[in-house]
């Protein structure tokens, strides 16, 4: 049985990559890095950052990585903060969820999905 392990991000400058995933996602755990290979685990997947190049180089490419949050409106925020910009959304789907995707600094698209806080009624 095949499972996925890791997920590579490729960016001009991965330790400042790395710090910045995990100034935005906390939960992440810090993996030791060797060199050329910075990387967070998120329970069983290795995020890892390399070195962007003429064959894979930084940007949004078809893959995006979607992070379950616990409030979709303050992870947003939070995200924005630390400088991602709205790529796509946010689109309200299924049980109350939203979902949307933003680029971080290197121009990779993250995905994000979690409940929607409902705005208090006057």
């Amino acid at each position: 049985m095949a499972k996925l392990i890791a997920l590579m991000v490729h960016v001009a400058e991965p330790s400042a990559a790395r710090a910045w995933y995990q100034a935005a996602f906390p939960e992440a755990v810090l993996v030791e890095s060797i060199p050329g290979l910075d990387a967070l685990r998120i329970g069983d997947i290795r995020l890892e950052f390399v070195p962007a190049d003429k064959k894979v180089s930084s940007g949004a490419a078809g893959t995006v990585p979607y992070w379950e949050v616990a409030d979709f409106n303050t992870a947003l925020v939070a995200l924005q903060v630390r400088g991602a910009t709205l790529y796509r959304g946010p689109l309200s789907i299924e049980g109350g969820f939203a979902m949307c995707q933003v680029r971080d600094p290197w121009g990779n698209c993250i995905g994000i999905t979690g409940p929607r806080a409902q705005a208090a009624s006057a």
